[in-house]
């Protein structure tokens, strides 16, 4: 075993988001693959074409998830397909919110899930170095408090492991009806986005 004391220290730094990223699905089931296919092909474009109209650039737009399965109903009955596309949306505009919502809702009425909702800070490497600096501060002054209880002298350091965890990610997951009659003024509040920094440190003793 080395010798030297080995302490944990984790530094933490809140931002305010300036991203909006949401996760729209769209899903059919039919009776045959190729119809389950095709009608959520259209539901997704009809989806995407919404959301183009109401700004959301083609940047922004991008499939994440498309999968295909047998949706199994109950015995004696026919075996159905289920198909599902996945869009991620990201827009700086933190505030539209309910007008994309209601767009996709008009665009694939009972096929629309909303399957996560996320706000992020899109340059995140001030608020890292931040955290970094906090978590080696706090490791020091545990290596420093146990080198006194232990009768040593703090040297240098002899190894450092970093671990990030990600900042909070608000998910949201409903069903979206064509007669649901939301209100484009619904809004969403971002609240501070925080990121973390854990660093093990290794100190030999001086």
């Amino acid at each position: 075993m080395d010798s030297g004391v080995r302490v944990v220290g984790a530094g933490s730094v809140s931002g305010v988001p300036d991203v909006l990223r949401v996760m729209f699905g769209v899903e059919v089931v039919a009776a045959d693959v190729a119809a389950a296919v095709a009608k959520v092909g259209e539901l997704t474009e009809a989806v995407m074409a919404a959301l183009r109209a109401h700004g959301v650039e083609e940047s922004q737009l991008g499939t994440s998830a498309v999968n295909v399965f047998q949706h199994y109903r109950e015995p004696g009955t026919g075996v159905g397909y289920q198909a599902m596309h996945t869009i991620q949306v990201e827009s700086k505009d933190l505030t539209g919110f309910g007008t994309m919502l209601n767009a996709a809702v008009d665009a694939a009425g009972n096929g629309l899930t909303m399957n996560g909702l996320q706000f992020d800070i899109e340059d995140k490497s001030e608020l890292l170095a931040q955290a970094r600096e906090l978590a080696f501060q706090q490791a020091r002054a545990k290596a420093e408090h146990l080198a006194a209880l232990a009768g040593y002298s703090l040297g240098s350091v002899t190894a450092i492991e970093e671990s990030q965890s990600p900042y909070p990610i608000h998910r949201a997951a409903a069903n979206a009806s064509r007669k649901a009659n939301f209100d484009a003024s619904v809004n969403v509040t971002p609240g501070d986005s925080s990121v973390e920094v854990t660093l093990e440190v290794q100190f030999a003793w001086a």
